[in-house]
């Protein structure tokens, strides 16, 4: 059996109604994970993810989650375990942003994308951990960014929200690796998803984007699997603390053509 291979293993994934996180979702499925899918409302989108991971032979529980209200994060995570008897691999992916001109970022703005990206991440992966452990067991990935090594003008909440996942992960992984525990963070790059898909319509924002990006494309959903997998997977064993960017090479700076070419 390839070490990349997940079948056997349970994952709980936040976010999981729509764009990435249902991509991550479906992506664990198809390595052969089962999983415990989540979101604010247990509605009609986060059941098409049910049935898509159904379709794909693997087992699939829905729970509704609000991880800004620890409460619904308690009862989330002991419900998991109750229904599925372990959890093996935490996709801490559920977020928001509020994109807006620093001088406008309100109070509330703040404390809206702060307490759902990290602080909610924060408690979801303690109340996880805290079983996890007594299992001497668990592979818990954070969702970063680019902007955990980047800054970028009209994202200060979210660029700090994300800048406090990657040290939370590193953190996190010192006080859990000796329960065999892995703490990973994953950090995608410019990808186009429903939340900011008017974004893309933009041809000269596309073009703009491009021009930054080595590979020459925003991502693709897909362009996150391979990660994912190996994350979650007992490939990456010896991986912790790490965030580890998808990002095209974004981050490596502008593209430029070197003189006299």
């Amino acid at each position: 059996m390839s070490n990349f291979d997940l079948t056997g293993k349970t994952a709980f994934v936040t976010g999981a109604s729509r764009g990435l996180g249902k991509g991550f979702a479906l992506a664990l499925a198809r390595a052969g994970a089962d999983v415990v899918i989540t979101s604010r409302r247990a509605d009609a989108p986060l059941e098409e993810t049910r049935s898509e991971i159904e379709s794909l032979g693997r087992r699939a529980w829905l729970l509704p989650l609000d991880v800004r209200e620890q409460d619904s994060i308690e009862e989330a995570t002991a419900r998991a375990w109750e229904m599925t008897g372990k959890i093996d691999i935490l996709m801490n992916n559920a977020g928001c942003n509020v994109r807006k001109p620093a001088l406008d970022v309100t109070w509330d703005d703040w404390n809206l994308v702060l307490e759902t990206n990290l602080r909610g991440l924060f408690f979801v992966a303690q109340s996880h951990a805290r079983r996890m452990t007594a299992r001497g067991y668990g592979r818990i990935i954070n969702m970063g960014s680019v902007t955990c090594v980047a800054g970028y003008a009209g994202l200060a909440p979210y660029g700090a929200s994300r800048g406090g996942v990657k040290q939370l992960t590193m953190s996190l992984a010192h006080d859990w690796g000796p329960h065999g525990i892995t703490v990973n963070c994953l950090a995608p790059g410019w990808f186009r998803t429903e939340q900011n898909k008017v974004m893309y319509e933009d041809q000269g924002w596309v073009d703009y984007l491009r021009e930054r990006i080595p590979l020459d494309r925003p991502g693709s959903p897909g362009d996150l699997d391979g990660t994912l997998v190996w994350l979650a997977s007992d490939a990456s064993a010896y991986v912790t603390g790490q965030t580890i960017l998808v990002d095209g090479g974004i981050s490596v700076g502008p593209v430029r053509a070197l003189p006299g070419k």
